[in-house]
């Protein structure tokens, strides 16, 4: 990018502390002070800071930028200077972010995805969703309702590459430099993210046919203290089993079974196997349920809801490619989530 290019970019930027609200005294002074930085190649800087973390190495993050290793590390020490704070511990073989650098990093994601856009606006192209998504999901989620949607999204956005990452546990966005997360919970409480509901699923209690026939279906929830109860345990599901009623009754099981798993899919494929009862998420169990190969037991029973949500790690500014995204989400999966909600009802 040229140095007229990022003058023309400043206008833009200008624009944008307009609408955030900032003074006139302050935007020119914020004006010149980016402008000053630009020129200073503070963007390079930044650039490689990202690239460092997002690469893993400062080897590889030197072979994308087309620099050597003692190059790109030189920038980051200099970015470092510049701030008067570390952003990596670093050691001879590993480099890690410190709290200060992961803060930081989501700032310069948007800085850089704001220049980029910008400059498009500037030139009178159509911003279009151009470089890396990196998106977060818990995997039995996303391999139900994320992985046949992929192929279409990706050939309808050629110039974005998707990075697909799984993870059980509550997001790190800032830490892994993650760009929009899909997390399931029964409530959320962290306010680090921007949150926006996008579907509503439960659990229900199932079992296989052969384990019904040999052991006898439960009748009342009292029955499944006799039966093999396998549990699903991981971060947005308690110990226990919390069920609701169609009248919004509540009741509270401790489960005593043979398997705790982590992935609804291992309980799926044990369940099958005719190896006792499970709670499932909706997701989870409705193709087996479908077909024949589970069997829903005691249906006016449920767990309660559990909402699905997209997760930002910022609020102050989305870039094109996520908020395409988000959209493509809302259009495409949460009209799955209800139809496969709805089936349960």
């Amino acid at each position: 990018m040229t140095k007229k290019k990022l003058l023309n970019v400043c206008t833009y930027l200008s624009l944008w502390l307009i609408q955030t609200g900032a003074t006139m005294r302050n935007l020119e002074k914020d004006i010149y002070v980016m402008r000053k930085n630009l020129d200073g190649g503070l963007l390079h800087a930044m650039n490689a800071f990202l690239k460092v973390i997002d690469s893993g190495s400062f080897t590889a993050a030197a072979e994308q930028m087309e620099l050597t290793t003692a190059q790109v590390s030189r920038l980051i020490s200099e970015l470092e200077g510049r701030l008067g704070t570390k952003l990596l511990q670093r050691s001879t073989r590993q480099h890690a972010l410190t709290e200060i650098g992961a803060n930081y990093a989501e700032q310069c994601r948007q800085v850089l995805a704001m220049v980029e856009e910008s400059e498009a606006q500037a030139t009178g192209m159509a911003a279009r969703p151009q470089g890396r998504l990196r998106v977060l999901s818990m995997a039995s989620f996303g391999h139900h309702y994320l992985a046949p949607m992929m192929a279409e999204f990706c050939q309808t956005y050629p110039e974005l590459t998707v990075e697909y990452r799984t993870s059980q546990n509550v997001p790190d966005l800032l830490g892994k430099g993650i760009d929009v997360s899909l997390y399931l919970t029964e409530s959320l409480a962290d306010s680090r993210f921007v949150a926006r509901r996008i579907g509503t699923i439960f659990s229900v209690l199932c079992a296989s046919p052969a384990y019904l026939e040999k052991h006898g279906e439960p009748q009342s929830l009292d029955d499944l203290q006799k039966h093999a109860c396998l549990r699903l345990v991981n971060p947005s599901i308690t110990p226990q089993w919390h069920l609701t009623s169609e009248n919004s009754c509540s009741y509270q099981i401790d489960i005593n079974g043979p398997l705790i798993a982590d992935t609804p899919e291992l309980l799926l494929d044990v369940v099958q196997q005719d190896m006792g009862i499970a709670l499932l998420p909706t997701f989870s169990s409705i193709d087996a349920i479908r077909t024949g190969r589970l069997r829903r037991i005691l249906p006016a029973w449920r767990s309660p809801d559990i909402g699905v949500y997209t997760l930002l790690p910022s609020r102050d500014f989305v870039d094109v490619k996520t908020r395409t995204w988000l959209e493509w989400v809302e259009q495409h999966i949460s009209p799955k989530i209800q139809q496969d909600t709805d089936y349960f009802l």
